[in-house]
């Protein structure tokens, strides 16, 4: 059968009936947590949870579109650490254990919630659903999601691109270009030798941009990413058509800035569709419920509560008991929703077709992992978005960025603002009082990297000595993740973020003393080696600083 590839249409010629178009972009991004050291290692579960929640959903989801010759396009962002993630065999190898485990759960749930005919409904879900995500990440895809996604990639419905190698913040980071370009360019090698080819777009983590950053994008290939509202709106000349058509940052590179309504509807927690209260509640699990003799084989270290995944009741409302989960109910809520979302932004297109001098395009980025894990509707929603935008009679078309700029191919020329999609759009949640101090070592070492690069320039290294070189520069970019400054502003696992940024930096100054002194341990490095697999090909020497 021949692969039916999506059309790419402009709405005042071919396709009459379509007076816009409509871009959803999905970033999939974990940091890089990984301990070989440890039997089992509570944060590999952000992971497990992700890839049950999330990931397979959408693969799911994706599956279903093409068996339905449903013309969709979707893009969705694959972070360098969560593709390097995916393709461990030790993380593949806990992660299968983590599902078998998930699914004795879900039995001995059948069997304890005998004569509760909701709870025990709800039960067999579960087990179908872990059931369902086992065969399909061991029997469909033999543990490799990386495949699933390129399969639909190739079939010209799903997008993909990436972000910078370790999702470091960017404008924090540019007190060295040299620090900003390798995070884009290992980024950019990561995904090609993991899928073959190279994106053409570019998730800047947090949507943090700089001017001038657009030009180290330029060398590295890219030609577009994206920026939250306010960086195209407090651009250096007022765009003309708001956020719905792209600026040209003057060296052919495209900014395009998220939509605030169509975010609103998704992120808000007022007036976001995720709060309704027919949805699954995600704070309420089994797993602070339930007696600790019954759950502890499935909780952190048989003592510590974590979430187990089930969840038997929704969101509720108010100060009312949690009320139970009905998955009818939130199934046609969420289809409902999607019907509101593509009503609104057809009724938004049709207001901004008229005025504009192009067709507009609205942009609706989301993190990948509200839809499942967070939102646990939030697959279904996207089907049903994806599948309505489809149908005859409306006047939306799903596009990529890409589509759109083969589409359309002179736009207005500005330079976007400084901006993040952080709260308050800058640099504030990553910069604070809870962090700074991560800031002035993390520049030392890449100071200290640079320098090293620099006085080996031109000289022969021992086999020995490049190792240890090359690990002391994936200690830097490890170190420079946006994910654990974060954390810390946001007071999730706090003493687990400082030590991620403690370690990688104590790890880069002690091959640092090492190299300087030529006396490496290779036991020590090659543990070091071990624990952090991550950018097999890096090459110390891109830490040269860059002819000016």
């Amino acid at each position: 059968m021949k692969k039916k590839v999506h059309p790419i249409v402009h709405a005042s010629s071919q396709n009459p009936d379509k007076q816009g178009f409509l871009s959803i972009i999905l970033h999939a991004h974990l940091p890089y947590v990984r301990h070989p050291e440890h039997e089992s290692f509570f944060e590999e579960n952000w992971l497990f949870e992700a890839l049950t929640e999330c990931y397979i959903p959408l693969i799911g989801v994706l599956d279903r579109l093409a068996q339905d010759n449903v013309a969709y396009r979707l893009t969705l962002s694959l972070s360098p650490p969560l593709i390097t993630m995916l393709r461990d065999d030790l993380l593949q190898a806990r992660y299968l254990k983590y599902l078998q485990q998930r699914i004795e759960l879900a039995e001995k749930e059948i069997a304890r919630t005998v004569g509760q005919a909701d709870y025990q409904k709800l039960a067999r879900l579960y087990r179908q659903f872990f059931q369902n995500a086992l065969h399909t990440y061991q029997e469909q895809y033999q543990c490799d999601l990386i495949t699933a996604f390129k399969k639909h990639h190739d079939t010209g419905h799903l997008e993909l691109i990436t972000c910078a190698a370790t999702h470091g913040f960017l404008p924090l980071l540019n007190v060295s270009e040299t620090a900003v370009r390798n995070q884009i360019n290992i980024g950019i090698a990561t995904f090609k030798a993991a899928l073959g080819f190279a994106p053409t777009g570019f998730w800047l983590p947090e949507c943090a941009y700089y001017p001038g950053l657009e030009k180290l994008l330029a060398d590295a290939g890219i030609n577009y990413f994206f920026v939250d509202t306010h960086g195209l709106m407090d651009a250096s000349e007022p765009p003309r058509n708001g956020v719905y058509a792209p600026l040209d940052c003057g060296n052919g590179v495209a900014a395009f800035a998220r939509d605030p309504e169509s975010s609103k509807q998704v992120w808000s927690a007022q007036e976001g569709y995720p709060g309704d209260f027919d949805y699954r509640d995600y704070y309420r699990d089994i797993g602070f419920d339930c007696e600790l003799d019954y759950i502890a084989p499935y909780i952190l270290d048989g003592e510590t509560r974590i979430n187990t995944g089930i969840k038997y009741h929704r969101v509720t409302g108010g100060d009312q008991a949690k009320a139970v989960y009905q998955p009818e109910q939130a199934q046609a809520k969420a289809y409902a929703h999607a019907q509101d979302f593509i009503r609104k932004r057809q009724r938004h297109i049709n207001g901004l077709a008229a005025g504009m001098d192009r067709t507009p395009i609205i942009v609706a980025p989301y993190d990948a992992e509200l839809f499942g894990h967070w939102w646990f509707e939030g697959p279904h929603w996207l089907e049903s978005v994806l599948r309505l935008a489809d149908e005859t009679g409306n006047s939306i078309q799903t596009v990529s960025c890409s589509d759109y700029l083969t589409q359309i191919t002179t736009h207005q020329i500005a330079t976007p603002s400084a901006s993040s999609w952080g709260a308050e759009g800058y640099s504030g949640y990553w910069l604070n009082e809870t962090n700074d101090w991560i800031y002035p070592v993390l520049h030392k070492a890449e100071a200290e990297m640079e320098k090293l690069a620099t006085d080996l320039k031109g000289l022969a290294v021992t086999p020995l000595q490049e190792r240890a070189l090359n690990q002391a520069a994936r200690s830097i970019l490890l170190a420079q993740a946006s994910d654990w400054p974060f954390i810390m502003k946001s007071g999730t696992t706090i003493d687990y973020a400082k030590k991620r940024i403690t370690d990688h930096l104590a790890r880069f100054n002690y091959l640092h003393d090492c190299i300087r002194k030529n006396r490496i341990n290779e036991r020590y490095l090659t543990a070091l080696e071990i624990m952090d697999t991550i950018f097999p090909d890096i090459d110390f020497r891109d830490y040269q600083p860059a002819k000016k």
